[in-house]
């Protein structure tokens, strides 16, 4: 008992990361399930042809492009506008800035099926055409919010001093901002755009409500369901998460590094 109670925290921690990777590691298994027909929902027998061929199924790889494509530009946007707003609320004060502040906090609180509505009927009262591009406008309104949060509180943390000590060694606002400012804020920066690709890149109430006749990964995926899913949806979304994975450790890797190279330097 005096080992569980010192140890209580740690076997938490365990447990519920095992319930967080546990369907991760279900699909990454089922991944290597040989494809028989339309559901591929028990194991048969091990086999690498979906590996091998993972656009076998057709459709498979174009909506995953377009997935790709439109996280892609929403994460470029978002976080570009994001830092942006996350600058002006922290450094700057102007009339209506509490507004915007919780007007930032609302495409969080809100239901997704709401705002999906709600921009379903701008797109038709304003008499857009439903496509890739009105997705692409509502991925980046929803993926906004996520970047200045992340950036604002990367900006709240900052030591103004440093930028006092560029500006006393002659740099100019522009060589400050990108010498000092945007390496100190390039965390929280990175942290929004990882934040906004992957929420576009899953995003499937909102991008049915305004896609018209696209077709992006998740929703094809959810039609697939409908019918049986094929082994390959299993492979694509062990790829995703393998990359997902690698991409933290390099960033704990990269960090880890400045740590040791600070504290040697000092």
């Amino acid at each position: 008992m005096a080992w569980l109670r010192r140890n209580v925290v740690v076997l938490a921690g365990l447990c519920t990361l095992a319930y967080l990777v546990l369907p991760n590691i279900v699909v990454m298994v089922f991944s290597f399930n040989k494809p028989a027909g339309k559901f591929n929902y028990t194991w048969r027998e091990f086999s690498t042809d979906a590996w091998r061929d993972p656009c076998g199924v057709p459709d498979l790889c174009g909506s995953l492009a377009l997935s790709l494509q439109l996280a892609l530009w929403a994460t470029l946007a978002a976080t570009a506008l994001g830092t942006m707003i996350a600058f002006a609320l922290v450094r700057y004060r102007f009339r209506a800035r509490g507004a915007v502040n919780a007007l930032i906090f609302l495409p969080m609180a809100m239901p997704e099926v709401v705002m999906a509505a709600s921009l379903l009927t701008l797109f038709l009262n304003l008499g857009a055409e439903l496509g890739p591009l009105t997705v692409l406008i509502a991925h980046i309104m929803f993926c906004l919010s996520f970047v200045v949060v992340a950036v604002k509180a990367r900006v709240l943390s900052m030591d103004p001093r440093l930028e006092e000590a560029a500006r006393d060694l002659y740099a100019g606002p522009v060589q400050t901002f990108l010498r000092v400012t945007l390496p100190i804020a390039a965390p929280g920066i990175a942290a929004g755009a990882l934040l906004a690709f992957a929420l576009s890149f899953d995003d499937f109430i909102i991008t049915n409500f305004t896609s018209g006749s696209t077709v992006t990964f998740p929703m094809f995926v959810w039609g697939s369901a409908q019918r049986g899913t094929p082994v390959q949806i299993n492979v694509i979304g062990t790829a995703m998460f393998a990359i997902a994975v690698l991409i933290v450790i390099a960033g704990q890797v990269i960090t880890g590094r400045r740590k040791k190279n600070s504290a040697s330097a000092r």
